[in-house]
C-alpha cells in the first residue's frame, strides 16, 4: 500500500516545528502497527527559492518508510506511507490532517499487489520449487 496526502493548513508554526515532527515520526509506526527500524531523520532545507523552505523527515520501518515535506511560506506538506503490510488508511489520512491541522487535503492510496491475472499477462508468475 502506498499512501499519499497532501494538504494545505493554517499553522504554519506546526509546519516548521521540527521536534514535533521528529517526535511524529518516532512514534507514529508503532500506531499504525509497523516497526520502526531506523530513524526518524529530520531536517530543515532551503530550495532555490526561499519561499521553499521547509521541513523534510523520514523514518525507516521494517515495511518500508514513512516520509513528509512542509512547505511553510505555503503551510503545506505532501506525506507517504508506503507498506507492503496493509494498515487503516482512512485512520492515518484522519489522524495526519488533525495533528497538522489540515482544512484542505487530498489522498491517495495505491495498491501495489499485482494480481494474479496482472503477472500471467506480463509473464511474470513466480516459479514455486518444492521445498
Amino acid at each position: 500500500m502506498h499512501l499519499i496526502i497532501d494538504g494545505y493548513g493554517t499553522n504554519p508554526e506546526i509546519m516548521q516545528d521540527e521536534r514535533f515532527i521528529h517526535d511524529l515520526l518516532d512514534s507514529y509506526p508503532a500506531r499504525i502497527g509497523m516497526t520502526k527500524i531506523a530513524g526518524p531523520t529530520v531536517f530543515r532545507y532551503v530550495g532555490t527559492n526561499p519561499k521553499d523552505w521547509g521541513i523534510s523527515g523520514i523514518v525507516f520501518i521494517a515495511e518500508s518508510h514513512i516520509s513528509l515535506h512542509t512547505f511553510v511560506e505555503r503551510c503545506y506538506i505532501n506525506i507517504d506511507v508506503f507498506s507492503c503490510k496493509d494498515f487503516d488508511a482512512d485512520r492515518v489520512v484522519k489522524d495526519i490532517a488533525d495533528k497538522f491541522q489540515l482544512t484542505t487535503f487530498t489522498s491517495r492510496l495505491v495498491n501495489r499487489e499485482w494480481t494474479i491475472d496482472e503477472l500471467k499477462n506480463a509473464n511474470q508468475l513466480p516459479q514455486l520449487h518444492p521445498v
